[in-house]
């Protein structure tokens, strides 16, 4: 798949609340994921523990209030979008997070995303 189309069936499935999925299909068996500098899992590997990271995040949550994906913004083999969720964490209670999310498509899967944001 072309850069395009990866965005494009990323965002589908990132709607439709299918991130597992997502990383399933659209992840590079090496992709490299990285949060913001100090964060817990700062920079992790493999398509198998970014699985793990965001099954766990999922796991945190509570109940989701709202959550929005924007478009993606395509530049060569790179693609972005905004994400931003209102939800009820188990342990943090409610929180609304926006972060900007990067990605990098090599051979038609995703290698690399990396996320900005700020938690006040």
């Amino acid at each position: 798949m072309k850069t395009k189309e990866v965005a494009q069936k990323w965002v589908e499935l990132c709607r439709e609340g299918k991130n597992l999925e997502c990383i399933n299909q659209l992840y590079h068996d090496d992709v490299v994921s990285k949060e913001m500098p100090g964060m817990p899992d700062e920079v992790i590997t493999g398509k198998q523990n970014v699985w793990n990271k965001s099954k766990e995040w999922l796991d945190s949550v509570e109940g989701f209030h709202s959550s929005e994906i924007s478009d993606p913004v395509v530049a060569g083999n790179f693609f972005s979008a905004k994400m931003a969720f209102d939800c009820t964490f188990k342990e943090h209670g409610r929180q609304k997070m926006e972060e900007v999310c990067v990605y990098e498509v090599k051979d038609g899967k995703i290698a690399s995303e990396q996320y900005f944001y700020r938690m006040d």
